[in-house]
């Protein structure tokens, strides 16, 4: 059985440890608060992005572009698929990390030579740990996720994509469902479907008078750039929301746990220094009694 000093150094570390993920808890929720609020601000640009991509598909649904399936949507050149790997910069998000983790190694079994980029410093560790081959890390965008950071990931990307003659690019995230459930997710990029943008069910806006200028494929594929970046950044600021809430339901199990140790220390530390209480009553007791037969054979 522990001493009374012993478990007052275990309650104490216990206690220690209770501040500490604490602490956690409140930073996480306070950085998903103000993350969520980013999310929110991405949607109003992707979506208006995602419109005048259909207003040109109104115009001209024959147009050729490297960021859309061929028209007849047939290839039988070898693929190369390039995928971005968002996780995060440290654990302590319950199964956050390995989740998409998980995700990546799935798409590289089906495809063994998939080129990788990997946001976070868990993935990049984890990557090097095993020794999965991938081409670039980017350190500390994930617990920083911006715009400007966004933008400079696509142009790398895009500039692989458009070096090879058939690719398919992919972001691998943590997608922030209804009710903040994270469940990772391995989304396509590029190139779009057609069918994605060929909404032709309001006929308003079109534009078949307007001169684009220096030509519609060029205009097209400057927005697409931009729609990338858009999904990139939204991908970034979603991946970080789910890992603050992974991180807020992490330590507030952690914290639980550390009340119901406690709890069992605390009886547990009762428990024993009320034994030695009696232990010490029935020695002084002992002691009394011996003391009062010696007395009385005198």
């Amino acid at each position: 059985m522990p001493s009374t000093k012993e478990i007052k150094k275990r309650i104490k570390s216990v206690e220690d440890t209770h501040k500490i993920t604490n602490a956690m808890y409140l930073i996480a929720s306070t950085k998903l608060r103000k993350a969520k609020s980013d999310f929110d601000h991405t949607k109003p640009y992707f979506t208006a992005l995602r419109e005048e991509i259909k207003r040109i598909f109104r115009i001209s649904d024959d147009l050729s572009s490297p960021y859309f399936y061929p028209i007849d949507n047939i290839s039988k050149e070898k693929i190369t698929h390039i995928a971005l790997v968002i996780t995060a910069d440290k654990g302590l998000a319950g199964a956050y990390n390995q989740n998409v983790i998980k995700a990546a190694l799935n798409m590289l079994k089906e495809h063994p030579d998939t080129k990788f980029y990997i946001v976070g410093e868990y993935g990049r560790h984890y990557f090097t740990e095993h020794h999965i081959k991938f081409e670039q890390s980017f350190l500390y965008t994930a617990q920083s996720p911006t715009m400007y950071r966004a933008r400079n990931i696509t142009d790398l990307l895009l500039e692989d994509y458009n070096s090879h003659p058939f690719t398919k690019l992919f972001v691998i995230y943590t997608d922030l469902k209804s009710g903040l459930i994270g469940e990772a997710n391995n989304y396509r990029i590029l190139p779009f479907h057609r069918a994605q943008f060929q909404d032709l069910k309001d006929e308003t806006h079109a534009l078949h008078n307007v001169e684009f200028y220096p030509s519609l494929e060029s205009i097209l594929d400057n927005i697409v750039k931009s729609y990338a970046t858009g999904y990139i950044y939204s991908a970034l600021i979603d991946s970080f929301c789910c890992e603050q809430e992974a991180r807020m339901m992490a330590m507030s199990n952690a914290n639980d746990n550390a009340k119901g140790i406690l709890s069992e220390l605390s009886t547990e530390f009762n428990r024993v220094r009320q034994a030695q209480i009696t232990q010490e009553i029935t020695e002084i007791a002992a002691g009394a009694k011996a003391k009062k037969r010696k007395d009385e054979a005198r």
